[in-house]
């Protein structure tokens, strides 16, 4: 993937107009396959009304804002593979919500179906920069309500989220790492779930481009050392396969293709493997251009063709030929050892399922006035009815919702059977009462168990590809809070979260009766200013929450008795005075939550003193690495690394709570970090170790625990460093002695 350089834009008025029509023209020619007539005056119409309207606008990086809508109809055309009609509406997508231009006009001249696509676009954009992080929540339910309503609106909005990540090199910092992360925690997922992953795939890798600079670079760079031997390796295992395929008269196409920078990164972080022990850098992939009728059997052919040359390894045999995705993804996987003894994955499909792989839910769209098989159109028709019926729920808990329904869009599928055989596809790790709730709320509802190939199973039960099962209910059933520990889907999740609301809701009407008659006793009237009064003294989320806690005796009404009157109103009683500690500087307090002008904020040096800060637990950050300051409503401010595992959803959820940070190097303070070492079980090696780290590097040991199993050791090391040069330092000497096999940096110390 290609590194953007950003250049200082310069272009003067007559370069600029030349650059404007030549990307007008680039997107006609995209365009020319599709164009019927009278299309290309409606094309050039929406054109010349989008350039007027953003005639005196400039992007951040100096150039006319009219390029932003050409890129974004581009990618729509080009990337995504729609067609004329949402060119015109990724041209008009910002008209409405930035400039004098109005959906009447816009209806006016191309009709109600633009219109509405370019509705759905501006009721999008109105929230995205929010301040309030359900703001930012409701934001994205409503993307997926457009979705379900024309997943157009959702395609449009990606090619426009695209666009401003191959753009961001012109945006402050802090706006690089808050589009970043919430790239990577909502659209790329959903670019995966709509069967898109070249887009997904670049959408990680410029996220991580941003929130882990140099993770990023290494692996680019490394990427491009190797780029030479990985191409010699791939002719030499494709040249014999190549051979029998044209022998047999095939029409195909075969190439091997490097894996994104994530996925590699992935790959390094859960296997704990170094870059060139991965052994995927690369998929081999066969297209065969065959009729629909004969596309199975010409994949396995080639399957066949493939492992007469090369062993497979079973359980990396993936079959999405039988059962594809619910995304609409049909292809055939192997992993094969090549030469060499490496480890290949060798991809295999036909031109219409590639176009599936690469196009997703607009492929599914183009084939539907075509051949289409029921079963791939049913799939995406039924995960929009899914979405439907999520939504459909008015007072769901948005942030809830949306790591309910996140969790679901990257997860693998598993095929689960009903008594009567019909298919049921579920994520892998969904249990008897996740498919329960897959038949039906009320199934789920009233589930007391369930029989798992003719075997009673409890309802935490996980299923297994291929499990036929039949599920046991009872009237008296109800749902349980712990329910919600055992259950993987959102649908499920937010079903069972409805009824013990419904539950709460039914015991609350006792709390509330009793708190009626405590203050009809006190001669005092259950107005919504006194209940207001006491939600808020006994902290309480609402009023519900507190008849409940009320009902549960979690609550004294005795209690009551200290409120004092003024009127016909409650006062809570008054907290006794704090002492403000002497030592506490007045400019610290005032410095405690920092203003938006105050943004750049230096942990260490002159300013330390005034700014109360916490390292956060969950990333322990020290000196040197890349880091960002959180608000948090109850511990002020918080520092996280920006690679974090909770750092994607704070940017993406809170961004208005995110403050600017940088180190100042202070050798006087020292950090606590651990480290985890594995290597050969020998004599003498922890005493090497605690050399290097005590002895050589002056490193002050808090905690040290070995442990020997089968001529292997894991270590598990706590220091105190200075910053992350001399943690760096660390590692790159352990790693140098003999018989050490990885040191890691543990994410929590």
């Amino acid at each position: 993937m290609e590194t953007v350089v950003v250049q200082k834009y310069n272009l003067d008025e007559e370069q600029e107009k030349k650059e404007i029509v030549r990307h007008y023209r680039a997107l006609l020619r995209a365009l020319k396959p599709r164009l019927k007539k009278g299309d290309r005056e409606l094309v050039r119409t929406a054109f010349e009304m989008a350039a007027d309207a953003h005639k005196e606008m400039r992007r951040k990086s100096g150039e006319p804002y009219i390029l932003h809508p050409l890129a974004v109809a581009q990618i729509c055309v080009e990337e995504i593979g729609l067609g004329v009609r949402s060119a015109i509406c990724a041209l008009l997508h910002d008209t409405v919500e930035d400039t004098e231009v109005t959906l009447e006009d816009i209806a006016r001249e191309f009709g109600s179906e633009i219109a509405h696509i370019v509705d759905g676009l501006t009721k999008i954009s109105t929230v995205i920069d929010s301040s309030t992080s359900t703001a930012q929540a409701e934001n994205f339910k409503k993307i997926l309500l457009t979705l379900a309503d024309d997943p157009r609106v959702i395609l449009i909005k990606l090619a426009d989220r695209m666009h401003n990540m191959r753009t961001l090199d012109s945006m402050s910092r802090e706006k690089q790492l808050k589009i970043a992360s919430e790239t990577v925690f909502i659209y790329a997922p959903l670019a995966h779930r709509l069967g898109l992953y070249n887009i997904k795939s670049e959408m990680e890798d410029l996220a991580m481009k941003y929130t882990e600079q140099q993770t990023y670079k290494d692996i680019a760079r490394k990427l491009k050392e190797t780029k030479r031997e990985r191409t010699r390796y791939i002719n030499e295992f494709i040249k014999p396969i190549k051979e029998v395929l044209q022998e047999e008269g095939f029409n195909f196409e075969i190439y091997g293709r490097p894996k994104s920078i994530h996925s590699i990164h992935n790959k390094i972080k859960t296997k704990g493997v170094s870059f060139e022990e991965v052994y995927d850098l690369f998929a081999i992939r066969i297209i065969m251009d065959s009729p629909i009728e004969k596309e199975k059997a010409d994949c396995w052919k080639v399957y066949s063709i493939i492992t007469d040359f090369y062993h497979p390894s079973p359980e990396r045999t993936r079959d999405w030929l039988s059962n594809p995705k619910s995304n609409g993804y049909e292809a055939l996987h192997v992993t094969v050892m090549g030469p060499q003894g490496k480890w290949v994955e060798v991809q295999i499909r036909s031109k219409r399922m590639n176009d599936y792989a690469e196009k997703g839910v607009a492929a599914h769209w183009r084939y539907k006035e075509g051949s289409t098989q029921p079963q791939q159109e049913s799939k995406f028709d039924q995960w929009f009815t899914q979405i439907r019926e999520i939504l459909s729920n008015p007072d769901s808990n948005t942030l809830d919702f949306l790591a309910d329904f996140k969790s679901n869009l990257f997860t693998e599928e598993i095929y689960v059977y009903t008594p009567k055989g019909d298919l049921k596809i579920l994520p892998v790790g969904s249990t008897a009462l996740d498919f329960a709730y897959s038949i039906h709320s009320a199934v789920g509802n009233k589930c007391i168990g369930a029989k798992v190939n003719y075997k009673l199973v409890p309802l935490s039960h996980k299923l297994r590809s291929g499990d036929q099962v039949e599920i046991i209910t009872s009237n008296k059933q109800k749902p349980s809070e712990d329910w919600l520990n055992f259950v993987l889907t959102a649908k499920a999740k937010s079903k069972i979260k409805d009824a013990l609301k419904e539950e709460k809701r039914k015991v609350a009407m006792d709390g509330k009766a009793a708190l009626e008659r405590k203050l009809d006793h006190m001669k005092i009237t259950a107005s919504q200013y006194n209940i207001n009064e006491l939600t808020q003294f006994y902290k309480q989320p609402s009023a519900l929450d507190l008849y409940y806690q009320i009902a549960v005796k979690n609550i004294d009404l005795r209690e009551l008795k200290e409120f004092s009157l003024l009127g016909d109103k409650l006062e809570a009683p008054k907290p006794a005075p704090v002492k403000q500690p002497d030592h506490v500087a007045e400019e610290q307090v005032k410095h405690q939550i920092p203003s938006k002008k105050d943004a750049e904020l230096i942990i260490f040096g002159e300013s330390s003193d005034r700014i109360a800060y916490k390292l956060a637990n969950c990333c322990r950050p020290i000196p040197g690495d890349d880091v960002f300051g959180f608000i948090t409503a109850s511990e002020g401010l918080k520092i996280h690394r920006t690679n974090c595992p909770n750092a994607a959803q704070l940017l993406a959820n809170y961004g208005h709570r995110v403050v600017k940070t940088k180190w100042v190097k202070n050798r006087e303070i020292s950090f606590l970090t651990g480290l985890r070492i594995i290597g050969m079980d020998d004599v003498g090696v922890i005493h090497k170790i605690t050399n290097i780290i005590s002895g050589e590097l002056k490193v002050n040991i808090s905690a040290l625990s070995i442990e020997s199993k089968e001529g292997l050791f894991e270590g598990l090391i706590k220091v105190y460093v200075h910053d992350k040069d001399e943690l760096d330092e660390l590692v790159e000497r352990l790693k140098n002695l003999d018989g050490i096999q990885s040191v890691q940096r543990l994410e929590e110390s």
